[in-house]
């Protein structure tokens, strides 16, 4: 999903680090980020893609060097507020094309986790993507637990971090109002682009040069390194 936002900002000189994001539960995915942050010499901007949103609006609370969040279509929670919260408050194409499968959770017991249906992929996450190209990513999808769909957001980063938002006006699974919700009650310095779920696939320089302007606006807390 990065990889070509990636090359655009090594392109410009900005050093990026793709983390592998679990997946599991908002607090624990939070946590896993933010460690892997903390150990970062210098201020870190996050920037999170749909559920990646809500990790990264709980990680930036956690990690000290945290100094800027960047929403790409992606879920800007409040405190007490889940990604199943919006969906439901925005409704969209996303629940009806989620399906779930089981796995051993803790202790063995099991547990449900969620896909995007593959056949419904290429049309509902990446419309703007080559029929082909989408059909792989398909393939390709991690799966998000359903627990971590319906976590309430611990922590809202953005109520005192700056906030970037990117809306993605074509996106049929977070709806561009449900995006422009999150956007303007964070306060975030937002852009909006004609593209699908698939932002950072179809249009890696604009959403790189969002990120870049990020980097640019944000400036690191006090008494931390520059």
């Amino acid at each position: 999903m990065w990889a070509g936002v990636i090359t655009e900002l090594q392109s410009a000189g900005l050093e990026a680090i793709a983390l592998a994001n679990p997946l599991r539960s908002v607090a624990s995915d939070a946590a896993y980020i933010a460690n892997a942050a903390t150990q970062i010499d210098g201020p870190v901007l996050l920037t999170g893609h749909c559920y990646g949103g809500a990790v990264i609006t709980a990680t930036g609370s956690a990690a000290g060097n945290v100094v800027g969040l960047v929403y790409v279509a992606g879920f800007a929670l409040d405190v007490g507020e889940s990604a199943l919260d919006i969906t439901s408050r925005f409704p969209s194409q996303l629940l009806p094309a989620l399906r779930p499968a089981t796995f051993p959770g803790v202790n063995g017991d099991p547990a449900v986790e969620l896909y995007f249906d593959r056949e419904a992929y290429p049309q509902l996450f990446a419309a703007d993507l080559p029929y082909r190209q989408a059909a792989v990513a398909a393939a390709v999808q991690r799966p998000i637990t359903a627990a971590a769909f319906e976590e309430k957001a611990p922590a809202a980063a953005w109520k005192t971090t700056p906030s970037w938002y990117t809306v993605a006006t074509a996106d049929q699974l977070i709806p561009p109002q449900a995006q422009r919700f999150m956007a303007q009650r964070a306060g975030a310095h937002a852009i909006e682009i004609a593209a699908s779920h698939a932002i950072t696939l179809t249009q890696s320089a604009a959403v790189a040069g969002q990120i870049a302007a990020a980097s640019r606006g944000s400036h690191p807390p006090p008494d931390k390194p520059t």
